[in-house]
């Protein structure tokens, strides 16, 4: 199965093709390198697949060693890419829906100037996810993991002329560099503790090496959910995702929607066997995920902006993955991440054919009335946003129960209300979003002022004179997600046993799908899918007709600046932080700089008045020799 090698490496070389030449093939020439590699990838990525399937379950774990990278004394750390289950359906999705969104940009930035940039960036982004998820260390983990973060800043900050894009970029680059700094030094600790950072030395040791609920295993689970925390906008690191929707819409949707942000989860399922030796920080996943789930969701609910309503959807949905991979609902945390790989793209797809149609508008107050003019966009963005909702049969709604269940299952009945809240939250804030994008307002309803400002962005294809869908090769990408929305529940359709996935991942995790034991499955679907609809109908009655009035100023100022979370922490962080910078850039121009450039001063003074002892008059000289002869005799005259 060495051939598992290109599904990495087939990315990068269409980055280094486009990166080097893609400037003299054309768009065409760029396009079909940067699709077709992506393509190559996933179909590379099926072949991985049906030889896993072939095999038993036990010896379902191919470990690929490409060469020795470095030895210091004991310590050995080889490129090795690991091949079982769990990185299988993590590199189907990474470039199934990659390759979705690849085609997509073919039109999407058809008329962008730097073209054969943004899909060398692309394909570098999509190799460094592969080599995230088929890592057989840490260390190589955190190659990839690092790389990611390098193709975000790239990418967010890819219109660099525009401030905001080039601000967007930089705090991105910033925030998740500062979980980062608990990812490695997680990573030192976990050679401390196994002497190898290898997964499957980690998942076979654990046990002996961990006692249950150590300073160890707690310290180091801590550390990697921090790093986790900033690649996957969760509390208190989740300021960086809102701005980021100022790239390119298909680099929302590949990077903060399919990929990227759910490195985070991706990881601690890698790492279950330690998180298991560490209740407290266990605790601490489920918890952050539950409280971030819901905080997202509410603060979605006064947005205008389209791209970031979605924006904040991402980080509830990744909520609910770290919610249920606190609880041990391992196999569910990934299913939730397939689903929501399906229907989130699809949404920032739908929205990038809105904001195709309209020259750039994101602002959902200048919106309106579009699914007569956007039929199939506003068809699939609805479908989108039902399965975000959590609305049988779509794949969102599956994924989601599982989760809930699971959390209740387990015991933990304030998680899973929470999860519970946070659902109803979300169908009304994405009801909301579609009324306001897609129906015509009727009656004296409480729309927000459609003459408000817009939030313009420098997106391709502006100028239009009137709305219009989408070119084939932009529609038929958003519809091919759409299908996967409808038809992914199937892979856990089960409630009263492991479904599909589960069942695929059982080698590397416990099965991670509803507990049958703990009965009362019916009652737990049928709560959660009232609360859904409950979702739904609040939503429609106060967006779509006017029916429910009502608002608090207070609350929606709470809601608008997000709880005064990010307030909160540039008066605690980052003022101090500038502060800091300032007192010390002080203290380098005038005090270290300030004394090295006195003595500069010094010397020039002290050389200037020497300078003028050489006049060029010899009575001068003559004079000088004199007094100094004088002084010379009075000396030893004086002895």
């Amino acid at each position: 199965m060495t051939y598992a090698v290109w599904i990495p490496l087939l990315p990068l070389l269409g980055w280094v093709a486009n990166g080097v030449a893609g400037g003299r093939w054309g768009r065409r020439g760029v396009a079909t390198v940067a699709c077709g590699t992506v393509v190559a990838a996933f179909a590379v990525g099926l072949a991985v697949l049906a030889s896993l399937s072939s095999l038993p379950a036990g010896a379902r774990h191919v470990e690929i060693d490409l060469y020795r990278w470095m030895a210091a004394g004991p310590i050995t750390v080889p490129m090795r890419l690991l091949v079982d289950p769990l990185s299988a359906v993590m590199v189907l999705v990474v470039t199934g829906v990659g390759a979705l969104i690849h085609i997509y940009s073919a039109g999407y930035m058809a008329d962008d100037d730097a073209f054969a940039r943004y899909f060398a960036y692309l394909n570098l982004f999509t190799a460094s996810m592969l080599t995230l998820v088929l890592a057989g260390n840490l260390v190589v983990m955190f190659i990839g993991w690092e790389g990611v973060g390098l193709c975000s800043y790239l990418l967010i900050a890819f219109w660099f002329t525009r401030p905001a894009a080039a601000a967007a970029g930089v705090k991105a680059f910033i925030v998740t560099r500062l979980g980062d700094v608990g990812f490695l030094l997680g990573i030192f600790l976990a050679f401390g503790v196994f002497g190898t950072a290898d997964f499957g030395v980690m998942t076979r040791d654990a046990a002996a090496r961990l006692p249950l609920g150590g300073t160890a295993a707690t310290a180091l689970c801590l550390l990697l959910f921090l790093g986790a925390c900033g690649k996957s906008a969760q509390l208190p690191l989740y300021m960086w995702l809102p701005d980021a929707m100022e790239g390119p819409t298909p680099v929302s949707a590949l990077i903060h929607a399919a990929t990227m942000v759910t490195a985070g989860v991706f990881m601690i399922v890698r790492m279950h066997a330690v998180y298991l030796r560490a209740p407290l920080a266990m605790d601490v996943v489920a918890v952050t995920g539950a409280v971030t789930a819901i905080f997202a969701a509410a603060s979605a609910l006064v947005e205008p902006d389209l791209k970031r309503v979605l924006a904040y959807s991402t980080i509830s949905q990744l909520g609910y993955m770290f919610l249920a991979v606190g609880v041990g609902a391992w196999g569910a945390g990934i299913f939730h991440l397939t689903s929501h790989a399906f229907f989130e793209a699809l949404l920032f797809l739908a929205a990038g054919s809105v904001m195709h149609a309209l020259g750039g508008t994101t602002d959902m107050r200048r919106m309106g009335g579009l699914a007569r003019p956007l039929p199939w966009t506003a068809a699939t963005f609805g479908i989108g946003a039902l399965a975000l909702a959590g609305i049988p049969p779509f794949a969102g709604f599956f994924s989601k129960d599982q989760i809930l269940s699971a959390a209740f299952h387990r015991g933990d009945v304030a998680l899973w209300a929470v999860g519970l809240a946070a659902a109803g939250l979300t169908a009304v804030y994405i009801v909301r979003a579609f009324v306001l994008t897609f129906l015509t307002p009727a009656g004296p309803g409480p729309r927000p002022d459609r003459r408000g400002p817009t939030t313009p962005q420098r997106e391709p294809a502006a100028g239009h004179a009137a709305p219009h869908e989408a070119p084939p090769i932009m529609g038929l990408p958003i519809q091919a997600l759409a299908a996967l929305t409808v038809l992914g529940g199937a892979l856990g359709l089960s409630f009263t046993q492991p479904g599909a996935l589960d069942r695929f991942l059982a080698p590397v995790v416990a099965a991670g799908g509803p507990d049958p034991a703990g009965g009362g499955e019916g009652t737990l679907i049928a709560v959660s899918v009232t609360v859904a609809l409950a979702g739904v109908a609040a939503g429609w009655l106060i967006y779509g007709t006017g029916t429910l009035r009502g608002s608090s100023a207070a609350v929606r100022a709470w809601l608008s600046h997000q709880f005064y979370v990010e307030d909160f922490f540039n008066a605690v962080v980052a003022a101090p932080a500038r502060g800091l910078a300032w007192a010390f850039d002080l203290l380098d121009r005038e005090g270290v700089d300030g004394a090295v450039m006195s003595i500069g001063r010094m010397i020039g003074w002290g050389g200037g008045r020497l300078r003028r002892v050489q006049s060029g008059y010899l009575r001068q000289y003559a004079a000088i020799l004199l007094i100094g002869v004088i002084v010379l005799l009075a000396y030893w005259v004086s002895r």
